[in-house]
């Protein structure tokens, strides 16, 4: 009996899968890798979104946006600049540690002169015209423990670099239907714990975007990247986003982060 127990442990870690979980590091260990790199206590910057329709028509929105951690909390926003037609727009985002209460958001619309609060269901809504959503710019380079389980499925190279390819599924039918996204695979490099890559699914399996972070490089001894590139396979729509003026030791006031700042804008 003995004997047979054994036999069958040793032909289910023969198979494909336990292999090459054998092989690579745990998918959750590597999430928890990417969300514990050092990102400064605060940083300022200058985000430039250039976005392309299917027919080469082009956009540019130019934005100044700030991130400050407050202990495991995070608070972000991005006040808008140019042009004059979407001037003074601003958004939100308070990030909560305590995966039981929901993320604070707020987008701010000039024409409105009011601030609206953006709910979980609208969170896998597109931002502001862009190919990238609500959630996706509140995580930043961060990704989602708690919206997702995820395995390491192999290694591959983005943009040059070695990485872990670790797949990530929603936890349930309900959270794909708000995310809008059926799976995701990520690029990881394992030298810095940054996320080359992305390629989503949407719900049906179909594919729907890639996103690639380019232009990594240290600033002020922080991994940064300059570049995201997003290309959206569904409707040939895409996005570039271009940090620039990059600070992370010159601190941030505390009250950009309110939402009587956002309606008067910097």
């Amino acid at each position: 009996m003995k004997k047979q127990v054994f036999l069958m442990v040793l032909v289910s870690l023969m198979m494909p899968e336990n292999l090459i979980a054998a092989k690579f590091p745990n998918g959750g260990w590597v999430a928890e890798k990417i969300n514990a790199r050092d990102e400064g206590v605060a940083v300022s910057r200058t985000l430039v979104m250039e976005m392309t329709d299917r027919h080469g028509k082009k956009r540019t929105r130019k934005t100044k946006a700030f991130r400050k951690y407050y202990g495991p909390e995070k608070r972000t926003v991005i006040f808008y600049l140019e042009p004059r037609n979407v001037k003074d727009t601003g958004f939100l985002t308070w990030d909560y540690r305590d995966a039981g209460k929901e993320d604070d958001q707020w987008l701010y619309l000039p024409a409105l002169r009011k601030v609206r609060r953006v709910s979980a269901s609208d969170r896998g809504d597109y931002f502001l015209g862009t190919d990238l959503t609500y959630e996706d710019i509140k995580l930043e380079t961060r990704v989602s423990t708690e919206d997702y389980k995820r395995r390491t499925v192999g290694e591959g190279r983005a943009d040059g670099h070695r990485c872990l390819i670790v797949e990530a599924t929603p936890v349930s039918d309900e959270v794909a239907k708000e995310l809008g996204y059926g799976k995701v695979e990520q690029w990881v490099d394992s030298e810095i714990w940054f996320v080359r890559k992305s390629k989503f699914w949407d719900t049906n399996g179909n594919p729907l975007k890639t996103v690639s972070a380019r232009d990594i490089r240290k600033v002020q001894g922080i991994w940064t990247q300059h570049e995201i590139d997003v290309e959206n396979d569904k409707t040939g729509h895409s996005t570039k986003f271009l940090f620039s003026d990059v600070d992370y030791k010159s601190g941030v006031p505390d009250k950009f982060f309110t939402q009587n700042t956002l309606r008067r804008g910097l």
